[in-house]
This record gives C-alpha cells, sequence and structure tokens, in this order.
C-alpha cells in the first residue's frame, strides 16, 4: 500500500504511522495490524486468544482508531468479533485507550496496544465501559464461531490473516513494564476527591468539604461581629450612665454647698 501524496509526510503522526505500518507489514501467529488502503489513521487487527484461557483458539477482529495527534495522544480500540469479554462495536476502557489520555504514554505504539488488549482479555470486566463477563462455556463457544468470522472491510476469513510460521516478537524490557502497570479503568470508579462515605453511602467530596469549612467560617466570622456589635453599645451604654450619674451626683453636691453657704450667710 501506498500513501505518497495523500498525507503530509512532515507530520508527526503520519511519520510514525508510516513506520509502525512498515515494522508491524508481517504477520506473527499472535496478531497483526495494517492501516486501511485508503485511510492511514484507520487500521485493523486480529488478534490470537491468549492460551490458557477462556479465550484460547479464538481469532478476534478489530478496529483501531487513531488521532491526527497521534503518538502524542492515545487510539480508540474497538473489537468486531464477539468474544464474551468487550462489546462488540463499543470503544474499549483501557488505560492505554482514548477513554484515558492521562495515562497514555507517546513511546507506546499499535503494538503496544494489542499486547495490552491481548493480556487484559482474561481478566475480570469489573464494570467497566464496554465489558462483558460471559461465562466460560460460552466464551469457548464464541472462541470457536471466531474461526469463521469474516470481516466486511477486509473481505476474508480472519482466520487466515495470522501466520503460522512466522514466530512472535519477543517482548521488550519497556513493553514488561507497560504490561504490569497498565490497568483497566472503571467508568464509574470513585474519584481521588472522594475521602469518606457515610452510612447512607454518601460520598463526600474534598472540594464539599472545603466548601462546608467555608461557611462554617463565615458563620462564626458573622456570629463574631454580631457578638461584638452588641457589646460595643453595652459598654457605650454602662460609660453614658456612669457619666450620668457623676454629673448628677457632683449637681447634687454642688447644690448642697450653695444652700448651706446661703444659710451661713444669711444667718
Amino acid at each position: 500500500m501506498s500513501f505518497e501524496g495523500k498525507y503530509n509526510a512532515k507530520s508527526p503522526a503520519v511519520k510514525r504511522l508510516m513506520r509502525e505500518a512498515q515494522e508491524l507489514c508481517d504477520a506473527t501467529e499472535e496478531y497483526c495490524a495494517y492501516p486501511l488502503d485508503d485511510n492511514l489513521f484507520e487500521w485493523h487487527f486480529t488478534v490470537q486468544g491468549p492460551p490458557s484461557t477462556d479465550f484460547e483458539g479464538g481469532v478476534y477482529h478489530g478496529r483501531i482508531l487513531l488521532p491526527p495527534e497521534y503518538p502524542m495522544k492515545p487510539p480508540n480500540i474497538i473489537l468486531l468479533t464477539p468474544n464474551g469479554r468487550f462489546e462488540t462495536n463499543k470503544k474499549i476502557c483501557l488505560s492505554i485507550s482514548g477513554h484515558h489520555p492521562e495515562t497514555w504514554q507517546p513511546s507506546w505504539s499499535i503494538r503496544t496496544a494489542l499486547l495490552a488488549l491481548i493480556a487484559f482479555m482474561p481478566t475480570p470486566g469489573s464494570g467497566t465501559i464496554g465489558a462483558l463477563d460471559y461465562s466460560t462455556e460460552e466464551r469457548q463457544k464464541l472462541a470457536k464461531k471466531s474461526l469463521n468470522w469474516q470481516c466486511e472491510t477486509c473481505g476474508c476469513k480472519v482466520v487466515n490473516l495470522l501466520s503460522t510460521n512466522s514466530v512472535k516478537k519477543p517482548i521488550t524490557e519497556e513493553e514488561q513494564t507497560m504490561l504490569k502497570t497498565i490497568a483497566l479503568k472503571a467508568d464509574d470508579s470513585p474519584t481521588s476527591d472522594t475521602l469518606f462515605t457515610d452510612s447512607n453511602a454518601e460520598s463526600v467530596s474534598e472540594s464539599e468539604i472545603r466548601h462546608r469549612n467555608v461557611e462554617t467560617n463565615s458563620s462564626e466570622n458573622v456570629d463574631r461581629q454580631q457578638s461584638d456589635i452588641i457589646i460595643v453599645p453595652l459598654e457605650t451604654m454602662s460609660s453614658s450612665n456612669d457619666l450620668f450619674w457623676s454629673i448628677l451626683i457632683a449637681s447634687l453636691v454642688s447644690a448642697i454647698i450653695i444652700l448651706i453657704l446661703r444659710r451661713l450667710f444669711l444667718v
């Protein structure tokens, strides 16, 4: 396939995808991936079900949708083959997918995404976006049916897209570290702000607590100001009363002295 003249060759995303297309041009027994003939930013992939799991023997096909900002932003991964672990035609919630751009690293690649998908197929769904928790029997039935599944876009049975002769490429140390740290993200997982839950199972967040503290402090300030306003008039009234009685007593004393002096002089 050739994309010359169709895309800006200087674009970081185009450069990266062209390089990855070259690296992944040969299918292995474990996976294969390639861009569509008319769209470098949409890839189709096929992965072998991980051995010693409910998916052993199955072959699963899907799409990878890459943003124009790739590899600075993560791809979206969609499975097309019924499998009993991920919903079909729905973006999978992986910390390596577009659902969680905060955990994506530009050094990761399409191969990394495929390895992560294979690694997490046997894990519990735990209510994540696009997750299913079918029984072992149901998944094994779907694994057998997948061998006859055909992609309308690719036009052939997906089982024929994998190679039986090519040995899978060894996992690098960086990829091994990624597979140990990457995790499925639950859509309804509690946020980091949640601090505790009361007896009615109502979450109280840090922001709510801060808001309550502000309200409490404001209330305390208002009460303090009101008490100050009340105390000041009382103090003022007390001072006024003391002054009044002082003047009154002084006036009475002065009047008594004047009366005494008048009597003395009149006599």
